[in-house]
């Protein structure tokens, strides 16, 4: 018996539908009505799930962080204990991984992140669903003994954003680097703030 995979709910459909709406079209470009035709489903659909825009943008920001967990792999990053550099791999895999097949949803999070900046209401949805990588990744860096977990994290994270949005909106829009380039350039990262 073949396993069956569960298609995707409404809330699902019409988040995507945002998401993807967003990375083509950019804020703008977002309205109930431009979800409902994207997602293929009647006109009003997206209103009904959605009433208004802060909850079709909290819509989206959520399922961007369900996404996101999954692209990151989450469940994929080392335990402490197997040292800096297994860390510096796992993280060069998700951004790299983020880069080359997920770029829509990468810049889908730029345009909801700079929308959160101008809505504050916004700003805490955001903030509070990103907080699950942030966390994890603070747990591994003081496990890997870190001084200062908390500015380590931070300069992690600075990194790969930084690199991520170069790569994707920025001045390097046409190149991404290699696994291995990632890979060297978060060891050396780590390398610095841990002494190893």
């Amino acid at each position: 018996m073949s396993e069956r995979t569960a298609s995707p709910s409404r809330s699902d459909l019409v988040a995507d539908a945002a998401l993807a709406l967003l990375a083509e079209r950019g804020m703008r470009g977002l309205t109930h009505r431009a979800v409902d035709e994207a997602a293929g489903l009647p006109q009003g659909s997206t209103s009904n799930l959605a009433r208004t825009r802060q909850a079709l943008l909290e819509l989206a920001v959520r399922r961007l962080a369900d996404r996101e967990a999954r692209v990151l792999a989450l469940h994929e990053m080392p335990d402490p204990g197997a040292g800096p550099g297994a860390l510096a791999d796992a993280l060069a895999l998700a951004t790299h991984r983020a880069l080359t097949g997920h770029r829509a949803l990468t810049l889908a999070r730029y345009e909801l992140a700079l929308e959160a900046t101008r809505r504050p209401e916004l700003r805490a949805f955001f903030d509070a669903t990103g907080a699950r990588f942030r966390d994890q990744l603070a747990a591994l860096v003081s496990g890997l003994g870190s001084t200062d977990p908390a500015r380590h994290t931070l300069s992690l994270i600075a990194w790969g954003d930084g690199l991520m949005f170069s790569c994707v909106a920025g001045s390097f829009g046409a190149e991404v680097p290699s696994l291995e380039e990632m890979r060297a350039g978060l060891r050396e990262l780590l390398e610095g703030m841990l002494g190893g």
